[in-house]
C-alpha cells in the first residue's frame, strides 16, 4: 500500500510517521483492561495491533501525542 493509499483510510498517525486505522476498543478477558485495536497500513505490511488505551492516547515527554488523531 502506498502512503497515498493509507491516508485516505487511516485514522492516525504515530510520532514516527507510520499510518494507522483505530479498528475499536475491546476489553481484556482478565483484567478488564481497555485495548486500541488498530491496524498498521503503512510503511510496514498491513498487521492488526493492540495497545492499552491510557499508552495509545499518552502524550510524549516532548508533548507530542503518541497516535495524533487525523481530519474526519
Amino acid at each position: 500500500m502506498t502512503e497515498q493509499e493509507a491516508e485516505r483510510i487511516a485514522t492516525h498517525r504515530h510520532y514516527k510517521g507510520g499510518l494507522y486505522r483505530v479498528i475499536g476498543v475491546a476489553r481484556h478477558s482478565e483484567t478488564e483492561e481497555s485495548l486500541v485495536v488498530y491496524e498498521q497500513l503503512w510503511p510496514k505490511e498491513r498487521s492488526l495491533w493492540v495497545r492499552p488505551e491510557a499508552m495509545f492516547n499518552e502524550t510524549l515527554a516532548d508533548g507530542a501525542p503518541r497516535f495524533r488523531k487525523l481530519s474526519d
